[in-house]
C-alpha cells in the first residue's frame, strides 16, 4: 500500500490510516497476484499485475465506478495506481468468498445478475474497448486448421452484435457471496460484445464443472429475461465449444473426471459442430 503510487483513489482516510493493517493471501490467478488488506473494519482485495498480462487497469477502475454507481453487482474502486516496478495495481472492497450455489434458485439469481449487466448499452459506458471477436477470443486458432474449418462459418453466421457490456468470462470463480449477497469480480475482459456469446460461454461453463440441472436453471432464468432464438443458441453454443477445445490445447482449461465426456456430449448435440472434434482436442 505505501509503495503504491496511487493515480485515482475514493478512499483517503484508508491510505493515510494509522490502523494496523492485515494482510492474507488469496488464491492466486494467472495474471495477478492477490490480497486480502484488513484494516480492523473493513477488509479490501489488491490485485497486483506483476505477471505477464498487463490490461488496462485505469479502465476498469473507472467501469467499476459506472457499474457500482448503477447499483450492479460489483465490487467498489477503491483506487488504482503503480507499484515501484511499474506494476498496475488496483484495490476494490472485499465481498466474499468464492460462490459455491446450493439450490437451483440461487443459480437463477447469478442468470439475473448476467441478464443485467447484458443490458448495458455502449452509450451507457464510456471508452468500453471494442475487439475484434475472433482475434480476441481464439487467438492462435489458425494453428489448428479442423477447429478454424468450423470457426470461420460459424462467425459469420453468427451476425455477430457488439454492442452491449459483457463480462467476457462469467464462471462461478468470479462470483463471490459475502452473507448471502453476490458479487461478480474480475472484470479483465469486460468490453463492449455479443451478449449472445458471453452467456453461451457462461452456460457452457456450468454444464462442464457445475451439473446440467443447475445449468438448465440457469439458462431458463437468463432466457427469461432476454430471449434467444434455438438456432442462436445453437451457433453461439459451437462458438463457446471451439474456445474451450482452444484453450484445452494450451492447457488453460480446468480438468475434471467427466469434463471430456460432458464436452463430447454437447458437441455430438450440437447441428454446427463435428462430432469428432473432441476426440482430435
Amino acid at each position: 500500500m505505501v509503495g503504491i503510487d496511487w493515480i485515482e483513489k475514493s478512499e483517503d482516510e484508508l491510505f493515510h490510516s494509522d490502523s494496523v493493517i492485515t494482510v492474507d493471501t488469496m488464491v492466486q490467478g494467472f495474471e495477478a497476484e492477490v490480497v486480502k488488506i484488513g484494516t480492523g473494519r473493513r477488509s479490501y482485495v489488491l490485485k497486483v499485475w506483476n505477471k505477464s498480462s498487463k490490461p488496462d487497469i485505469r479502465f476498469q477502475y473507472s467501469l467499476l465506478n459506472v457499474l457500482h454507481e448503477r447499483e450492479l453487482a460489483v465490487s467498489k474502486p477503491v483506487g488504482w495506481g503503480f507499484n515501484t516496478a511499474k506494476d498496475q495495481a488496483l484495490l476494490t472492497t472485499f465481498d466474499g468468498m468464492p460462490f459455491r450455489p446450493q439450490n437451483v434458485k440461487r443459480i437463477a439469481e447469478l442468470a439475473d445478475i448476467l441478464s443485467r449487466i447484458h443490458r448495458m448499452r455502449a452509450e451507457d459506458i464510456s471508452n468500453l474497448p471494442l475487439h475484434d471477436f475472433t482475434d480476441y477470443f481464439f487467438p492462435g486458432v489458425s494453428d489448428f486448421p479442423n477447429l478454424q474449418e468450423s470457426l470461420i462459418p460459424l462467425v459469420r453466421d453468427a451476425e455477430l452484435k457488439q454492442d452491449r457490456l459483457i463480462h467476457g468470462d462469467f464462471h462461478l470463480n468470479n462470483i463471490v457471496e459475502d452473507d448471502g449477497r453476490l458479487t461478480v469480480i474480475d472484470w479483465t475482459n469486460g468490453q463492449l460484445g455479443d451478449t449472445r456469446y458471453d452467456f453461451a460461454w457462461s452456460l457452457l461453463l456450468k454444464r462442464l464443472y457445475v451439473s446440467e440441472l443447475y445449468a438448465t436453471a440457469f439458462r431458463s432464468a437468463y432466457l427469461s429475461a432476454i430471449e434467444i432464438s434455438q438456432v442462436e443458441l445453437e451457433r453461439f453454443e459451437a462458438l463457446a465449444c471451439l474456445r474451450w477445445i482452444l484453450l484445452n490445447k494450451y492447457g488453460a482449461t480446468p480438468g475434471g473426471p467427466d469434463t471430456m465426456k460432458k464436452l463430447k456430449g454437447i458437441v455430438q448435440a450440437n447441428p454446427y459442430l463435428k462430432a469428432n472434434l473432441v476426440d482430435r482436442a
